[in-house]
Order: structure tokens, then sequence, then C-alpha cells
């Protein structure tokens, strides 16, 4: 396929090829942890679930970091790339190697350090918390991996490769999951053999994937390039700072609102855990149209054609509506059979009503949050980040101070009550910025189509 599609092909034609390639590779790794969850709960016990959930908000905050840090990137990447310009193309490229690996070190050595205060902090119940220390402990000596492998996939997207990271997640999940079975299952290792397997997985994984992706920049020819420049630097952290925020939102506040989970005892716990594996599944193909119109605004602004950026954000829009449509009806049909994926047979019955309780509430709503990525990844693109960052602050201030005030008063049920009121305010924010035009600021013409 042409390199650049997503300045050449219709809209839609070209977010469909770029996106799916992406949410197939997002549904795969997030295996990694949905493999982890569901053999541990089955093979060791629901408590055990409970300590991979209760270590899972903090986790995927550094999993959002590390994609995040990469789109971010990549918005720049995107730009050279659709202008032709290869050798600040790579300058950039290497810039952000360099810059994401320190970052990286030094969030490893701040979790290795600070994990099990952190579970504490959030009230996690004493049951699980040396297992859910443990599972830490050996999930950041791997997060270098993470990170590398996190920004070579977006990388590769920024190039419009968007298959090649999806063939290693394949791998590295399916990877994942054998090992998951012969560590936990095989040896009885329990949580701590189900880390060791996602650490052994990304690793192999990331360290590939790097190999192919040297491959792929030596077909673009170019003069010398340095491998450092700060002003690079500057201009990725611009954009991926929020970004990194964006990524973050719902992590965040998942781990902030984890302490009136927790204060529900470990049953309520093992059944939320398993409702927020599933909703991260649902949520992946909305984050994967709102990756893909970022980079898709990037290249088109890149190559100076304004209409098609607009032209791209009504097919997302399209998109979202179709994903939507199949996740609201799985989620309302399938919800019990779901959540015994993780609790198996005999998961007790409190468990299992708030894994079922959270998953019809939000089937309904996963619309807005697609609405909200898809506007988030276009102002994303365009380098629009003042009212983006506003945006996403308000989400997370309405989750936390709406489950924190309300959840002890009327139940566990208002923490994901909060949820689709601050996906509503983000989105609503964002559009309005959207509708405005003024994110258009570096073409000719400002009209909003």
């Amino acid at each position: 396929m042409n390199n650049d599609y997503l300045i050449q092909k219709k809209p839609l034609n070209a977010l469909i090829l770029f996106a799916l390639p992406m949410i197939v590779g997002n549904l795969f790794q997030q295996t990694y942890t949905m493999a982890d969850s569901a053999i541990v709960g089955r093979m060791v016990g629901e408590p055990a679930l409970a300590a991979v959930g209760a270590s899972y908000s903090l986790t995927n905050i550094f999993i959002c970091v590390a994609i995040g840090g990469g789109i971010g990137a990549s918005v720049i990447v995107s730009r050279y790339f659709g202008a032709k310009e290869y050798s600040k193309m790579k300058l950039a490229v290497s810039t952000a190697f360099i810059a994401f690996l320190a970052v990286s070190l030094l969030l490893a050595l701040f979790g290795l350090f600070f994990g099990r205060h952190i579970m504490i902090a959030l009230k996690t119940p004493s049951d699980v918390l040396d297992m859910a220390t443990d599972y830490l402990r050996i999930y950041f000596l791997g997060l270098p991996f993470l990170f590398m492998y996190n920004v070579i996939s977006s990388m590769f997207n920024a190039l419009g490769k968007s298959r090649i990271p999806l063939c290693f997640l394949i791998f590295s999940s399916l990877f994942n999951i054998a090992l998951d079975l012969v560590m936990v299952g095989r040896f009885g290792l329990g949580v701590a053999g189900a880390a060791w397997a996602t650490l052994i997985a990304q690793g192999l994984s990331a360290l590939l994937s790097f190999v192919v992706f040297l491959l792929v920049l030596k077909n673009l020819s170019c003069g010398p390039t340095s491998l450092f420049s700060f002003g690079e630097m500057c201009d990725m952290t611009r954009i991926a700072l929020p970004s990194i925020l964006q990524q973050s939102i719902v992590s965040i506040g998942m781990m902030l609102v984890q302490s009136v989970v927790n204060g529900f005892g470990s049953q309520a716990l093992a059944g939320f855990s398993a409702g927020m594996r599933i909703e991260s599944i649902c949520v992946v193909p909305m984050a994967g149209i709102g990756n893909a119109i970022s980079s898709f605004a990037a290249q088109n602004i890149g190559a100076r054609q304004e209409k098609r950026v607009v032209e791209g954000y009504h097919a997302a829009n399209k998109m979202v509506i179709f994903f939507s449509v199949l996740i609201c009806l799985a989620l309302e049909c399938f919800s019990r059979p779901l959540i015994s994926l993780f609790l198996g047979s005999d998961g007790t019955p409190d468990a299992v009503s708030t894994g079922c309780d959270y998953l019809t509430f939000m089937g309904w709503f996963f619309c807005l949050i697609g609405f909200k990525m898809a506007v988030d990844g276009l102002l994303r693109g365009a380098g629009d980040m003042k009212l983006f960052t506003v945006a996403n602050l308000v989400n997370l201030f309405i989750r936390v101070t709406v489950s924190m005030a309300l959840a002890p008063i009327f139940g566990i049920s208002m923490v994901w009550c909060s949820i689709p009121v601050g996906w509503f305010a983000n989105w609503a924010i964002s559009y309005a910025r959207y509708r405005t035009g003024k994110w258009m600021k570096g073409f000719e013409h400002t009209s909003v189509i």
C-alpha cells in the first residue's frame, strides 16, 4: 500500500484502512491484562483477581503515559512525513527514542520504590495487598520495554504502517497467554507468574519491532542527521503532555476513586475489576479512531489539505456510531457470561452482580467517549492543545468528585454513574473549540464545515 494514502484516499476509506489494524492491535494488547486477570481469577481464585485489579488502575497510568507520549511524538513525525522532510523526521524519531527511554527508567525506579505505598494509600484490602505488590514490582522491571514498544508502534502509525505493529501485538499477546498458562497453571507461580509472563512477552516484542523499524527507516533516503534535538523534544513535549493526560484520564480517575471501590471489600473489587477489564476492551475501538484521526489530521496539515481534515472528522464520527451500537448490544446481551470469564462459575454473588451492573449501565454510553476521542484526536493532530487539556481535566474532576461524594452515600454504582457525565463534559468543551475553527490557525481558510 502507498505510504501516503492518508492524504490521497477518500477520508472514510483511509481512516478505516488505518484505524482497523490499530484497533485489532490494541485489542490484542489488552489481552496482556485480560489473560492475567482471567487465568489468575480462574486458576488461583477471586482474591488473586482482586489483587491484579487493584494494581490495574496504577499500571494502566504508566501504559497511558507510554501511549500518550508516543502519540505526541508521532504527530511531529507525521507532519514531517506528510511534508516529505525525511531528515527532520528521522531526527524527531531518534529524539523521541532517547527521551522516552530516560523517562521509562525514571518511572520504573519510582514504581519499584513507591508501588506498595501507593497501594496502601489507595486502601487496598489487606488480604490482597501482598499479591498486588508482588505483581507491581515485576511489572515495573519491564517498564522500559513497554515504553519502547508503544513509541515504536506510534512511529509506525505516523508512517501509515499500522499493520506492522498489529503483527507484533498478535505474536506477543498469544505468547503472553501461553506463558500465563505455563507459569500460573503448570508451575503455580500465581500472580507473580502472570507478571513475569507479561514482562517476557512485551520485552521480546519490543526488541523485534525495534529491529523492523530500523529496516523501514533505511528505505527513506535523506542526508545524515544528528541523534538528538532539544528543540524537537520541546515540540513533542508540548503535544505529548496533553496527549498523556488525555490517554491517562480514565486511569487517573480510576486510581483516585480506587479507594472508594476498595472500601466495599474484596468481593466487590473483584467484580468491579472484571468489569473494568471488559470496559477496557470496549474503549479500544474509540481510542483507535481518536488516534487515527490524529495522524490523519497531522499528515493532511503537513500536506496543506485542510478540507480533508474536516471530512475525516465526520467520517470518524460515523465509525464511532457503528462501534457504539455493536458494543451496546454485546454488553446488554452477554454481561453475565463476560463477567464469568474472569470469576468462573463459583464467583460470589456480590462480585458477579457488581460486574454485571457495571457493564449493563456502561453499555449505553460508549458513544460519548467515542465522540470525545474523535474531536480530541483532531485537536491533538492540529496541535491545538489548550482547550483539549482543560476538557480532559474537567472530565477527571467530575469523575473523582461525584464518585467520592456520592458512592459512600448511595452505593458503589455512583462510581460508574460519574463516568458518562465526565465524558459528555469533555466532548462538549472540545467540540465547542472545534466549532470555532481556531484550531485551523495554520491553514489559509478557517471556516468549519
